[in-house]
């Protein structure tokens, strides 16, 4: 699983007059501090809460369904707007977009621990999620602006590309530490100082040009309607459930229809003619299904299953999580070796293996024995990102690449919320049956992808 988000087509533009403030090295180490802190505050919140849920579910209630919707209102929110944030920070400056990000983001964490009830937790997370989606593109595109010299551009790019993985392999443990020592509410009021500091950082990075950029607002609201529809009819089912699946069916042929007729839509549906883009999409929102629904579903386990603390609980992600930025570096290599296609049959054929492995767990199997089986299917979809992006970025013309790869950021975190909706559902009604129900279910994605990509090379 790769943490790091391939530029938007926002970020991608550059004009030349705006690199007169790129020598000022000064400002520039202050500026990639501020970007770099802030995709990795954005990053954290998509995986610091989960080893928190059951505190969280015992102090406000809910359920299981309010604890997916804890996650998936930042996660929906984040991955919805994620298309059309990238424009909306070329339009307002990349350093005010940054800014009133981090800010809303900030002031929303007060918010979330601040919160009295389930309902007002769920809300700040959603205001979090839509403030994470400016971060992202604004953050990227200050630390852009910010250097010049391509190769200092490119150092630049991967330390930032670095924050973001590690704050995913601290994320469990950092969450479990907090509430432990702390309480639920901690995981969020830590955000208060970090962005504070980033918006102070922020203070030495120069102003931003505005550039005028497109915005599909139509096909965004029917975007973030049908999602929101197909969400809540996989977590809440019943008769409730059936009226938000008829809704989000008629969003998303709402949305089809928009985005044929707009000059400039926010997702090019042209682009999945090509079966690389497809193939690419599909394995990137498998390795998320796998991913977070595994994390969500394994950190409840190992507290309201097994009873241990919400620390042990994040120490048990460290083997698979602290491994994920190292081979990501390892699969990018390979993979101009290789080529993408192998790497991405290997990475899937791991990842659907460690997947059915793991079915032989159960209340008895010992925590450290399945911190160990945890591995393989992350150590599979970390093998897979990389060349899948690339594969992506292959299939499209060089100008669209921006906008190809939002698109498959926007794909792989949209995939992973339902995921977990899909695999809380499953254990609501009995944990490890349910469990079991869900590794089965992401062996099974893995397997098709697994076939799309074999034909791929057939195909091209």
């Amino acid at each position: 699983m790769s943490t790091q988000q391939t530029p938007s087509t926002a970020q991608l533009t550059q004009e030349k007059g705006e690199l007169s403030w790129n020598r000022d090295r000064g400002g520039a180490v202050p500026t990639l501090a501020a970007a770099l802190l802030g995709f990795a505050l954005i990053t954290l919140d998509a995986s610091v809460v989960n080893v928190a849920l059951p505190s969280i579910g015992s102090a406000l209630g809910g359920g299981m369904s309010g604890l997916q919707w804890v996650v998936d209102a930042y996660t929906l929110a984040f991955a919805a707007l994620m298309l059309s944030t990238g424009a909306f920070a070329d339009r307002a400056g990349a350093s005010r977009a940054y800014g009133v990000g981090v800010a809303v983001f900030t002031l929303a964490s007060a918010g979330c621990g601040l919160a009295p009830t389930l309902a007002v937790l769920v809300a700040a997370r959603a205001v979090q999620g839509v403030a994470a989606a400016v971060v992202l593109p604004a953050s990227l595109a200050l630390v852009r602006q910010a250097y010049g010299d391509p190769a200092r551009r490119a150092r630049a790019v991967a330390a930032w590309a670095a924050g973001g993985s590690v704050a995913v392999a601290l994320g469990p443990v950092a969450g479990g530490a907090l509430t432990t020592a702390w309480d639920w509410r901690g995981i969020f009021f830590v955000n208060l100082p970090l962005g504070a500091v980033a918006l102070a950082l922020l203070v030495r990075a120069p102003r931003s040009r505005r550039r005028p950029a497109p915005l599909d607002l139509p096909g965004q609201v029917t975007a973030v309607l049908a999602l929101t529809a197909l969400t809540f009819a996989v977590i809440e089912g019943g008769a409730a459930g059936i009226a938000a699946l008829a809704v989000a069916a008629a969003a998303a042929a709402a949305f089809v229809r928009i985005e044929t007729r707009r000059p400039h839509p926010l997702v090019p549906l042209g682009l999945f003619r090509d079966r690389a883009v497809s193939v690419a999409v599909a394995a990137g929102a498998a390795c998320s299904v796998a991913f977070y629904g595994v994390v969500f579903v394994f950190s409840l386990f190992f507290q309201q299953e097994q009873g241990r603390s919400a620390l042990y609980a994040g120490l048990m992600f460290l083997p698979m999580t602290g491994l994920i930025p190292v081979t990501n570096v390892v699969a990018g290599k390979l993979a101009g070796r290789h080529g993408p296609r192998l790497l991405m049959l290997l990475g899937q054929g791991l990842a659907a293996a460690g997947l059915l492995v793991l079915l032989v767990v159960d209340t008895a199997t010992p925590p450290a024995l399945v911190a160990a089986l945890l591995v393989p299917p992350a150590l599979g979809c970390a093998l897979t990102v990389p060349p899948l992006t690339a594969v992506m970025m292959d299939a499209v013309p060089a100008e669209r690449a921006g906008l190809a790869a939002g698109v498959l950021n926007a794909a792989r975190q949209v995939a992973g919320g339902l995921g977990i909706a899909v695999f809380g559902a499953l254990v609501s009604g009995g944990f490890v049956t349910g469990l079991r129900a869900s590794l089965a279910v992401g062996a099974v994605l893995f397997g098709l992808t697994f076939l799309a990509t074999l034909r791929l090379g057939t195909r091209r």
